[in-house]
């Protein structure tokens, strides 16, 4: 994998205090906060990257931080409460992985550092003001989400170019990462000439109904855009479930999707992101301020293909594509 670059810093790092509770615990103190559950990209079960990048800064949970760990289960509206549970903890920093648990940070401490992982558009989303020298308490990755939203799209369209009805799942609940994406596909289908379809879940059961108003719309295609809550195993084995039943080829931006069964897969490399990520923890931890570490941007983006799903859509994969893909599942 490659790491990513820095955006050029002017000037060095400049020491911020940790958390004067600090003075009175053992080891210092870092706050976790997820948007999603236990499972899929950005949650607990994928913190191994995290926690390797953390190591190679000297930092080992366990043995000189303790850990506190907090997530919504794809429910954002209990973020909030989330983040101000982890400031009343007084951690000497707070992680918050993708856009709204970032948010909900910022809005919860405007004095804790907080490291944002692999936050779509840092400045678009109020996080920053900017990428090189972020100011105040917040920094970390970005994965670049929202500069390539439109890109499933466009490999989706390779896919299957006869496809002229292309259904898009978003989720209204994670409104300023989704609306980001949501018009940045809106932009590469007025591009492409696809006709799409617009259809919102914030549930489970709200997938379901979404699978059977495609049904009656009779869609070609579908484009999931990549979110925490279709990143849940549950919902996302539902995902691949239902597109496959009604023989419809899809993409999205989890990497795990096109593992699992899911047609096809493209987005940042995560694993990467996160590993960078525990990075910046350690910094903050040596002591630099967060307001001048530059944002860090994901440069490598993963597709992948899963040639089994593909036979049994019936769908053949240009070799063109094949050959672009980083995995290809046989």
């Amino acid at each position: 994998m490659k790491r990513r670059e820095f955006i050029a810093i002017a000037g060095g790092a400049v020491a911020w205090p940790l958390a004067t509770h600090a003075q009175t615990r053992p080891a210092p103190l870092v706050g976790m906060l997820f948007p999603g559950g236990t499972e899929g990209p950005f949650s607990i079960d994928s913190t191994t990257p995290f926690f390797e990048g953390l190591h190679e800064e000297g930092y080992d949970e366990g043995r000189n931080i303790a850990v506190e760990y907090r997530h919504a289960d794809g429910h954002f509206e209990q973020l909030p409460a989330l983040a101000e549970e982890l400031v009343n903890l007084h951690p000497d920093v707070i992680v918050s992985w993708v856009t709204a648990a970032s948010i909900a940070a910022k809005k919860a401490t405007s004095t804790i550092p907080i490291v944002m992982g692999g936050v779509a558009d840092p400045i678009g989303a109020g996080l920053v003001t900017s990428l090189a020298r972020p100011g105040g308490n917040v920094t970390g990755t970005s994965g670049m989400s929202i500069e390539v939203g439109g890109k499933p799209l466009e490999i989706l369209h390779n896919a299957v170019p006869r496809a002229a009805r292309v259904a898009v799942l978003w989720n209204p609940a994670n409104a300023v990462y989704q609306s980001g994406m949501l018009n940045a596909t809106k932009a590469a289908a007025e591009a492409l000439q696809i006709e799409l379809h617009v259809f919102p879940a914030t549930s489970s059961a709200e997938i379901d109904e979404a699978f059977k108003a495609m049904n009656r719309t009779h869609v070609e295609a579908l484009d999931v855009l990549s979110d925490p809550l279709f990143a849940i195993d549950e919902n996302q084995r539902q995902l691949i479930r239902l597109a496959t039943l009604d023989r419809l080829p899809s993409v999205t931006g989890n990497r795990g999707y096109a593992d699992e069964g899911g047609l096809m897969s493209y987005g940042p490399d995560y694993a990467e992101v996160s590993r960078r990520t525990g990075h910046y923890v350690g910094m903050i931890l040596k002591g630099a301020a967060p307001g001048s570490l530059p944002i860090e941007r994901a440069t490598k983006f993963d597709l992948a293909i899963n040639l089994r799903t593909a036979k049994v859509l019936g769908l053949t994969i240009p070799y063109a594509l094949l050959v672009r893909a980083d995995k290809v599942i046989e």
